[in-house]
């Protein structure tokens, strides 16, 4: 799964997410990508999952790039724990999500073949996506 080799905190606050993203969001690896129309969190299971359904779609054809890391801790409280006594343990990690960013690449595929594989991942995300080409 994936997680941060290293960080400089241990847990962090959640936060909110605002704007657009400003970084991120052009097609550079690719030919084709897949753009998130939401702000989400997005959690490493859900990353790894897509991964898989494109991998499995290309069936060792092409190149894909993942262009989102889940850097940002999720804690969770023990089930029936008193308040107070600290933060919870570290659940899982989390990527920050801005409408705008493309999520995945792929490249060296048909424009058809990379829309399927899309079309497929797009089902394991929990936010709106659109599928988007390389301008020239």
């Amino acid at each position: 799964m994936l997680m941060p080799a290293k960080t400089k905190y241990r847990k962090l606050q959640r936060g909110r997410i605002h704007g657009k993203s400003k970084d991120g969001n052009t097609v550079c690896f690719g030919d084709v990508g897949l753009r998130a129309l939401e702000s989400a969190f997005i959690t490493a299971r859900q990353i790894e999952s897509v991964r898989i359904a494109i991998t499995r779609e290309l069936k060792r054809e092409g190149k894909l790039w993942i262009r989102i890391f889940p850097h940002k801790p999720y804690t969770k409280r023990a089930a029936e724990t008193r308040m107070g006594s600290g933060k919870g343990e570290v659940e899982y990690y989390m990527a920050v999500v801005q409408p705008g960013r493309i999520l995945f690449e792929i490249g060296g595929v048909s424009d058809a073949l990379a829309r399927t594989a899309f079309a497929k991942a797009a089902y394991k995300l929990p936010i709106k996506t659109a599928i988007i080409t390389k301008k020239n």
